[in-house]
């Protein structure tokens, strides 16, 4: 195991709730009748992407437009506010991190480990999430970050993956990801990541087949796994769990 992967919704910080509101915000400042509730928001995470997510709406309400362009203009402006909405509402920590990324993404710099970044979110959400626990310099933390502006092809897609292990120089099978969603497991394993699953309310439906765990969450000490995977013991999912868990994939698959 030589590098960890990380997506970012739902995996580092459980932001769906946040996005939801911001897209609900959007509507209303631009004059849009439109209300997204959590039941519809969930089916609509199958889409990969906000302007994704934004197109497919338009054509399932089917939607008319003056002409062809106006669509995307729409889109791209609607999107925009969003964005803005969302950064005010989790910049300056006001959306912590989930149990144990912060510990493990810790253990993994302290080990040499280098901690990776595949996701299909833009920089803007990039930087108002991991600005406030990483400081303005959170980039440097990451040895290879992929993200809606450097890979176009969305989840399920492998590519943000395969950015990833080019910029790291390694095989996929040589690193560990970190998911939440089946889109983003069916991403990590069609590039040939082993990987962890930790669902939230807005994915916990989905099916992980193939997945070395499926886990609420990855723990700390004051926020411990409450019941056991495999046989471990609860607590928290450290390096040397992760170790044991990639030996027995490859192993597996050997």
């Amino acid at each position: 195991m030589e590098a960890l992967i990380f997506d970012v919704d739902g995996t580092l910080a459980d932001t769906e709730t946040a996005h939801l509101h911001a897209f609900n915000a959007a509507f209303a400042e631009v004059g849009l009748d439109w209300y997204w509730d959590e039941a519809l928001y969930t089916r609509l995470l199958n889409v990969a992407g906000g302007k994704e997510r934004l197109l497919h709406y338009w054509h399932v309400a089917d939607l008319e437009c003056a002409n062809g362009s106006c669509i995307h203009d729409v889109i791209e402006a609607v999107h925009a506010v969003k964005t803005r909405h969302y950064a005010a509402r989790v910049s300056g920590g006001g959306l912590p991190l989930r149990p144990g990324i912060a510990r493990l993404m810790a253990e993994a710099h302290a080990a040499g480990l280098p901690v990776a970044i595949a996701t299909t979110t833009t920089p803007a959400n990039l930087d108002a999430l991991l600005r406030a626990p990483f400081g303005p310099a959170w980039r440097e933390r990451f040895a290879a970050i992929a993200d809606a502006g450097t890979t176009q092809v969305k989840k399920p897609a492998p590519d943000v993956y395969l950015d990833v292990l080019r910029q790291l120089g390694l095989r996929g099978a040589n690193c560990m990801a970190f998911e939440d969603s089946a889109n983003g497991l069916r991403a990590a394993r069609a590039a040939g990541v082993p990987t962890v699953v930790t669902p939230t309310a807005y994915t916990a439906h989905d099916a992980f087949e193939g997945a070395l765990a499926v886990l609420p969450h990855l723990g700390d000490p004051h926020t411990p796994i409450a019941s056991p995977v495999e046989g471990e013991a609860p607590g928290w999912v450290d390096l040397m769990t992760l170790r044991r868990w990639h030996r027995h994939a490859l192993s597996a698959t050997a």
